[in-house]
């Protein structure tokens, strides 16, 4: 996705101090004072360079047996895990730092590694871009010469072997014409891309695949800029006069017969830990921990200005940090209760992000019904939901991200798309633009025309999720659960059976597959019987099924690998290369 230092500082403005966090579990975030403690630790313990910054301070997190084990008024340990990144040296480290010992655990360089996208990246990036003199020559080809009307766009690099980029911080940037417009993506220039060493602060190269005309016309959405709006809808308001049925301690929530707790990490988004149902007055352990791990999204246009397009939004920019500000009544509904998220700054300092995460009750729909045709008697029962959400921005893309906690088991992951297409400047219509490539066709298989002289190129967005499941205890397999036909024969007279064949995958060699959820849905299943109930199993299915087939391969579980609890990300590091 593209970054925009507009869009960085944006999300400065609401970090503001608030009072100091009451520390009551092992998986409570850290609060401000701990991260300010563990940054003196490391500092003044010397093993990394004076000028190092800080791309992420978080919690690490105990063992998990540590806290399956923990009873409130128990003391815990409370670790930071640090990942620094030394500008002068170009070196990455990671470091760990027990706070109450005061004393650092682990401090160790990642070579060959780069931190994901930083502020001090964001700070100077667009002035390395407009002060170069191949970028503003390729702008003069244009047509434009207000450089400061040009919004540069971060997009991460990627690995692609060129020799040239080997071993540097970089960063390829791509412009927009914004003038005095708010919406800078309806008039992309297209062909241009900036190569930009981060740390020597110059442009590497500029790419330029060739002249397409600017798209004259603007697209802000704002009411007074989008005319004449269809009659407005009558009020709408959603009441509850005795209040949510929630009940938040800490960071920990409890809705009906739900228990869990949450965290907003800088990286992954929404937490959840510790996820557990109540039945007849024992919590049922469920889910231990889940997070959006990964997600990537692939452009298939092939183009010289295209074909670098692969956005990792979770490892290289970091959905948790760039949550944005939750507003009344347009992002969340009138009885949404409002909560803080606590980051860090590069410099080692607490900051506390406002109003980011809402937590609020809807109307789920029919839970039940049946009528009895006999005595036309009819039987329903509404459904309530629980909400937890939260908004990030990533460039031109807005996401949303809700658990939703359903009153009878059920747990499911809503994720909305929103904001702005990436845009690809084409010919106006009418206009000829030979030996340009793809740019002579309005229509082709990489893009679909949005507007005179824009389009939309194809591209698909992949989350991949990690659920650590305890389904009643941590001796779980994970099932795969397929409907299969049976052969005709005595058992099958009529040739109408079918059955649910079940399926262990105990090792990812044996869950790789080519993606077709409309077949397959996989269970996480407790392992000893029940007397009672001879299969305890939760079902983790996608909402919308159909056939998938995705040239992407990622990693998703490994049941055989013991650094499964300590490694949230796919890879055996945070960073990149």
């Amino acid at each position: 996705m593209q970054f925009s230092t507009r869009v960085f500082l944006l999300l400065i403005v609401f970090l503001i101090n608030t009072p100091a966090q009451d520390l009551s579990h092992p998986l409570d975030p850290l609060s401000k004072g701990e991260i300010a403690a563990a940054t003196k630790i490391l500092k003044e313990n010397g093993r990394l360079p004076a000028g190092v910054r800080f791309q992420t301070i978080v919690l690490r997190e105990p063992p998990k047996a540590e806290v399956l084990g923990f009873k409130s008024g128990d003391k815990f340990r409370r670790e930071a895990f640090f990942i620094g990144y030394d500008r002068a040296g170009n070196k990455t480290y990671e470091a760990v730092v027990d706070i109450g010992g005061g004393r650092v655990i682990s401090a160790r360089e990642i070579p060959g590694a780069q931190p994901s996208l930083m502020l001090d990246d964001v700070l100077m990036f667009q002035s390395i871009v407009r002060s170069d003199p191949q970028w503003q020559e390729a702008m003069r080809k244009r047509g434009i010469t207000e450089f400061g009307r040009i919004q540069v766009e971060m997009w991460s690099a990627g690995y692609f072997g060129f020799p040239e980029e080997e071993g540097k911080r970089l960063f390829r940037g791509l412009s927009y014409f914004r003038g005095d417009s708010k919406m800078p993506y309806a008039r992309p220039i297209e062909g241009v891309v900036a190569v930009v060493d981060m740390n020597a602060r110059k442009v590497l190269r500029i790419v330029d695949s060739g002249v397409v005309p600017v798209p004259s016309a603007t697209a802000d959405v704002d009411e007074a800029s989008a005319g004449p709006l269809r009659e407005a809808a009558k009020p709408f308001q959603i009441i509850q006069p005795q209040g949510g049925g929630f009940e938040i301690r800490g960071n920990e929530i409890r809705w009906q017969k739900w228990r869990f707790r949450y965290a907003l990490h800088p990286r992954e988004g929404m937490v959840l830990y510790t996820v557990g149902y109540e039945d007849q007055g024992r919590v049922r352990p469920i889910l231990y921990r889940g997070s959006l791990s990964e997600m990537v999204v692939p452009y298939g246009d092939p183009s010289p200005a295209w074909f670098i397009r692969n956005a990792f939004d979770v490892g290289e920019f970091g959905v948790g940090r760039l949550a944005t500000p939750l507003e009344a009544k347009n992002d969340i509904p009138d009885n949404t209760t409002l909560l803080d998220a606590v980051f860090s700054s590069e410099s080692g300092t607490g900051i506390d992000a406002k109003n980011v995460i809402a937590v609020y009750e809807r109307d789920g729909g029919v839970a039940w019904k049946h009528v009895d045709y006999m005595t036309n008697q009819n039987q329903s029962r509404r459904a309530r939901e629980l909400v937890l959400s939260f908004f990030a921005v990533v460039g031109n893309y807005d996401y949303g991200f809700n658990w939703v906690f359903h009153q009878d088991g059920t747990l499911e992951m809503e994720i909305m798309l929103t904001g702005v297409m990436s845009t690809k400047g084409i010919p106006p219509q009418g206009a000829e633009a030979a030996g340009n490539g793809p740019h002579d066709m309005h229509e082709n298989n990489y893009w679909h025309v949005v507007a005179n002289g824009v389009a939309a190129p194809h591209h698909q967005h992949f989350f991949n999720f990690r659920l650590d499941m305890d389904v009643d205890g941590t001796a779980n397999t994970v099932v795969e659960q397929n409907t299969q036909t049976l052969p005709p024969g005595p058992g099958n007279p009529y040739d109408n059976a079918f059955v649910m064949k079940e399926s262990p995958l105990r090792s990812e060699s044996e869950a790789q597959r080519q993606l077709n959820l409309g077949d397959s849905s996989p269970l996480a299943r407790h392992q000893p019987v029940s007397q009672k109930c001879s299969r305890r199993t939760h079902r983790i299915r996608p909402f919308h099924r159909g056939k998938l087939r995705s040239a992407c391969r990622a990693r998703l579980f490994s049941a055989q690998t013991s650094r499964f609890h300590e490694l949230p990300f796919v890879g055996d590091s945070e960073q990149s290369r």
